[in-house]
């Protein structure tokens, strides 16, 4: 994990802060990061004051797309010549899909470079806090279909938590929040962090449920394997 900008963020950061400076690949995923290859791309978690506390940023990508097709996500893509680091991208990508204003973010840190084995990304997570939020929404409704800020304490209620189980027999985390499913590569962070941050509560691991087909997302092109 790199550090990138420090600012005066609420107490409530703080501890995912201090714990997200030691946090390794491991902590995030089963699968080990290559040391060479991938095509390399960033996201964007963007946490805010919401009027329930704590919140993060995430869309819903169109179900008509070729990738991840109805599948919720972080803001972010890949890597562009033009982008001048990480950071750079993630902002860029923010912008594009929901027209977040970068000067409205503080960027606090990098988490640790994942690897999607199925589509050869090398994603690396932004971490960020939102001081100055703003109404955003999907500009372009071809790519975003819907954009929400979930909050934390939603997220981490045992009775939103279960696992889902791909038609390929993999199992991973997942949220049901705001008509949402959020499950993946996404689900997998957002697991990690509400833990690290200590907002994570005990849930009931048990609670197994086979994706819905569709969305498009089950096909080979999703990010299923990559975490939790």
């Amino acid at each position: 994990m790199t550090e990138v900008v420090t600012g005066q963020v609420p107490a409530w950061f703080e501890p995912l802060l201090t714990r997200v400076r030691a946090a390794r690949a491991v902590d995030f995923t089963r699968i080990p990061t290559p040391d060479e290859g991938g095509r390399p791309a960033a996201v964007l978690i963007l946490l805010a004051e919401g009027e329930q506390g704590p919140d993060v940023l995430i869309m819903q990508r169109s179900a008509t797309l070729r990738n991840h097709a109805g599948q919720p996500a972080f803001p972010g893509g890949a890597v562009e010549p033009e982008d001048a680091d990480l950071t750079a991208t993630a902002l860029r990508e923010a912008n594009e899909e929901v027209g977040l204003d970068p000067a409205s973010v503080t960027v606090l840190a990098q988490l640790p470079t994942l690897w999607i084995p199925v589509t050869d990304f090398l994603v690396t997570p932004v971490l960020a806090w939102w001081h100055a939020p703003h109404p955003v929404g999907a500009h372009d409704p071809r790519e975003v279909a819907h954009v929400a800020r979930l909050p934390l304490a939603e997220l981490a209620d045992p009775a939103h938590r279960l696992r889902v189980r791909h038609s390929s027999g993999w199992i991973g985390p997942a949220f049901q929040a705001r008509g949402m499913l959020v499950w993946g590569f996404t689900a997998g962070v957002l697991s990690t962090l509400l833990e690290l941050g200590g907002w994570a509560r005990p849930w009931p691991t048990d609670r197994i449920e086979a994706l819905p087909t569709p969305p498009a997302t089950l096909s080979g092109t999703a990010d299923v394997p990559s975490v939790g």
